[in-house]
């Protein structure tokens, strides 16, 4: 399964193939639950069920490391930005191994495969007549050693809006407004769509060498979205059928506002480099740019790819049977609601532009945010769990991967609270699914001799009408987790699981039965063992080790975990040996709560929630000030009029002269 795979998965002709992208997270950060939960971890759940269902699957992801953010993040920790990704990326990987993310590649974007296909992309799109040049003003630096044009984060000074002083050329964190590096409010110089500067740096210097940068012209290349918007417009109409709402909301808006050409160049050295010898382009010109991170970041989806399935083969085109084959190939992309015009308008219009038959998105899920009690995730601030924190409880992996994907923010913005943390393991793990296999395996390892027992008589209807109502729930599962509804998925299993307990607490398990009615007795327990090896396969997915364990328990291998249409209840036969039962889960003590939201952030939270709320005040009495200014010069101008002396009527046919003061 999975990354254990050891020839790579190639698509199966004349089958249903699942190509499963999540977004690539970028390099230069940890990543917090919030950006778990909204791409890999969702996306790893439904490459999972996929396998678990017997099709052919492709999970890709990998570092997203090119671009100004990490230039800039290089420069502070003093490295170059090879070992700066080098490390994250290990930090990534060990966060993702850690939960359970099981990728068939986890590669990155620095790679001699990713500057072919971006370029070859490129070359065609240029070909075509998709990319323009355009002369724009940009800030420069004029210092010898340096002499550069500067890309907006490497320009700072003071804000002129809340004038803090360490504002960047694109935006202040301080006031959160959108920056011009040089000159007041004017569109963005990168020719980004609907975003516009609403204040500018004040006194701007160099971020490598102090220098005031000057303004100076220079030419970019831009995608020509104008032109390719009729065949986007046409492709949207066919694709976003089976994409989140959110996801088509945003999309929508885009093109309501209009496609404009947008900026896929920059001024930086670490990126991949504009091709050379193209006719028309002027090799000089951009002998000192690179492309755009957003441009060339989606095509890491099959330049990854291609890492994986032609290792070692540069030549090799095996990844065009995933990425160059949309007849057969289905492609679903997991990403947070910020990601998406870069899948549902750049990459697409790009794939679109080269005029070849790529693979494009059929399905979209998007999630909304999810916040952290009641205030937001800060890793500056040390607030709420990063990937590399979650493990300092102690908690098990699948835990805090069921408690992610109970609180999926699918439809609107979830919350991470400790207290429902403990609560879902104490009550929905422990209480309802651990009961069920707690009590059933061990009755049968001390009572029948861990042998599944046989069925002798004809079941009883009780028992025939729980496994009608098991398969309707079966059913309801497999349908949600197609559409992508993971949330409800979920719910489900736990459905099925309580339709368990409540059999064994109708049936009343126990001595007695087992003395007074073996064969039901028998029967009875042979279905819910039966039962539990639908579970732990439905439950895959969602808890991969809690699965494994419940499988073993049954004396299984791992390879019978299989996610049916129909359950038969005839996986374990009478006369199987099962393992030796183990608690699934362990209570964790109320008291946990409080100290793990301390642990966590918890004065700075309340610090952060304060300024909040400050700040929310003086912002609502400033409107109510307004609101109040704005009556009381109503109510002068009615006053005034009131008091003006009268202008009496003019006789019919004569001129009122009105004295002139």
């Amino acid at each position: 399964m999975g990354s254990t795979q050891q020839q790579p998965v190639l698509p199966s002709p004349g089958k249903e193939n699942i190509l499963i992208t999540s977004a690539l997270p970028y390099v230069n950060n940890v990543p917090h639950l919030g950006n778990i939960i909204g791409s890999v971890l969702s996306a790893d759940v439904f490459a999972r069920f996929c396998r678990a269902r017997g099709l052919t699957t492709l999970y890709v992801c990998g570092s997203d490391e090119y671009g100004t953010a990490t230039e800039t993040k290089a420069l502070s920790e003093g490295v170059d930005p090879a070992t700066l990704c080098a490390k994250y990326h290990k930090i990534h990987k060990e966060i993702y191994d850690w939960f359970r993310i099981e990728f068939d590649v986890f590669g990155r974007t620095p790679t001699s495969e990713h500057t072919e296909i971006t370029q070859d992309i490129f070359t065609k799109l240029w070909n075509n007549g998709y990319i323009e040049e355009r002369e724009t003003k940009q800030a420069f630096c004029p210092v010898p050693e340096h002499s550069s044009f500067l890309a907006d984060r490497f320009v700072e000074g003071e804000c002129s809006i809340c004038h803090d002083l360490g504002a960047r050329g694109d935006q202040c964190d301080s006031c959160g407004n959108l920056l011009d590096p040089m000159e007041p409010a004017k569109e963005v110089s990168s020719g980004d769509n609907d975003v516009k500067a609403t204040g500018w740096l004040i006194n701007p210097r160099c971020k490598l060498d102090g220098a005031t940068p000057e303004t100076r012209s220079t030419t970019h290349l831009y995608l020509r979205l104008d032109a390719l918007k009729d065949e986007i417009v046409e492709w949207l109409a066919k694709s976003s059928g089976h994409w989140s709402t959110n996801s088509v909301g945003i999309t929508q808006s885009w093109i309501d506002k209009g496609l404009k050409p947008r900026g896929i160049t920059r001024d930086l050295k670490w990126g991949v480099p504009i091709p050379k010898g193209l006719e028309g382009l002027s090799d000089e010109a951009y002998a000192s740019k690179v492309f755009y991170v957003w441009f060339d970041a989606c095509i890491g989806y099959p330049s990854i790819t291609k890492t994986y399935t032609d290792k070692g083969n540069a030549s090799g085109k095996n990844w065009e049977k995933w990425w160059k084959n949309p007849d057969e190939v289905s492609l679903y992309q997991f990403m947070g609601k910020d990601n998406v015009p870069f899948h549902t308008i750049i990459f697409p219009a790009s794939q679109i532009g080269t005029k070849e038959p790529w693979t494009q998105l059929n399905y979209l899920s998007t999630t909304e945010y999810l916040n952290y009690e009641g205030g937001k995730f800060s890793k500056s601030k040390g607030v709420g769990v990063f990937g590399n924190t979650a493990r300092e409880t102690g908690i098990d992996p699948d835990v805090w991967r069921y408690y992610l994907l109970s609180r999926r923010p699918e439809t609107s913005d979830s919350e991470f609270k400790w207290e429902e943390f403990v609560d879902s393991n104490n009550n929905d793990l422990l209480k309802n699914l651990g009961n069920l296999c707690q009590r059933v395996l061990k009755f049968c390892h001390v009572k029948m001799g861990a042998v599944v027992p046989a069925l002798g008589k004809a079941p009883s209807p009780a028992l025939e009408q729980h496994k009608v109502e098991v398969n309707k729930l079966l059913e309801e599962y497999n349908s949600n987790m197609k559409a992508i509804k993971l949330r409800a998925g979920l719910s489900t299993i736990l459905s099925i699981s309580a339709l368990g307990n409540k059999l064994l607490q109708d049936q009343k398990l126990g001595n007695q039965l087992l003395t007074e009615d073996p064969d039901h007795c028998n029967a009875l327990v042979n279905l819910v063992l039966n039962q539990l090896h639908l579970l732990a396969s439905i439950l895959s997915p969602y808890m991969p080790g809690t699965a494994r364990s419940i499988i073993s328990q049954l004396g299984l291998p791992e390879t019978a975990i299989h996610i049916p249409d129909v359950w038969e209840s005839s996986t374990l036969v009478p006369g199987h040996p099962i393992g030796t039962p183990e608690l699934l889960f362990a209570t964790i003590p109320p008291a946990q709560v409080e100290a793990w939201r301390e642990a966590f952030g918890g004065e700075e939270l309340r610090k952060l929630k304060a300024a909040e709320a400050e700040k929310a005040a003086a912002k609502k009495a400033a409107k109510e000030a307004e609101k109040e200014r704005k009556k009381l010069k109503k109510a002068a101008e009615k006053a005034a009029a009131a008091s003006a002396p009268a202008v009496p009527a003019a006789a019919e046919g004569v001129e009122t002269v009105l004295p002139i003061r």
